[in-house]
């Protein structure tokens, strides 16, 4: 597959799109405001914030046993589920929009409770945005036919490749393996066993 396409599936997906426009606005806006040391701290907040609920949320929300009600049921299916199912599709590489901003805004919304600063809230805002792309774009480079430049690059899609073909019950970390380390969800692909389950999560006990 041309490189060309690789990067043009990627950017001109409608999902990314979007995000990629509420990115610009709350931005814009941040610029507007009187900035200081605190923005910058708030923007790590908003990295750190989102690093741990990418783990958090791919493991104990995504890999929940199979739900009963057939509403749930399809909702976890299309956010996970079915990627487990075919990991390569295109169509279920990226968080959809109906889930991704709306938990954006409530977890900003309750940031901005908590300081009752909008300049604070909007750093942090950038923050989550930021880490946000590099959750998606580490998830589709380990899905597609590319190959990273760096050594790290190289990890992430190794581990998160072990995630899918391996055992689905380690490596959550798609875009920061080292919050693994610190939940114990991290080893060795070679100290683990093969799961019967790790592409077809709903099979699982």
């Amino acid at each position: 597959m041309k490189e060309n396409r690789l990067y043009r599936d990627f950017f001109l997906h409608f999902d990314i799109l979007v995000m990629v426009g509420i990115f610009l606005v709350v931005l814009g806006f941040l610029f507007t405001m009187e900035l200081s040391l605190f923005s910058l701290l708030f923007f790590a907040v908003g990295i750190v914030t989102y690093m741990f609920s990418e783990y958090l949320t791919h493991r104990f929300l995504f890999h929940i046993k199979s739900p009963k009600n057939p509403f749930l049921l399809n909702l976890i299916k299309r956010l996970h589920y079915d990627h487990h199912k075919k990991p390569n599709d295109l169509k279920l590489l990226f968080l959809p929009i109906w889930y991704s901003a709306p938990n954006l805004f409530v977890l900003c919304l309750l940031f901005y409770f908590l300081t009752g600063s909008m300049s604070f809230t909007l750093a942090f805002t950038t923050g989550i945005l930021f880490m946000f792309f590099v959750y998606e774009w580490k998830h589709y480079v380990a899905h597609r036919p590319m190959k990273p430049k760096t050594r790290f690059g190289r990890w992430l899609k190794k581990t998160h490749i072990l995630h899918h073909y391996k055992n689905e019950n380690y490596w959550y970390g798609v875009s920061t393996p080292f919050v693994d380390v610190l939940f114990g969800t991290y080893k060795e692909g070679s100290d683990v066993e093969m799961s019967e389950t790790a592409k077809d999560l709903e099979k699982r006990a």
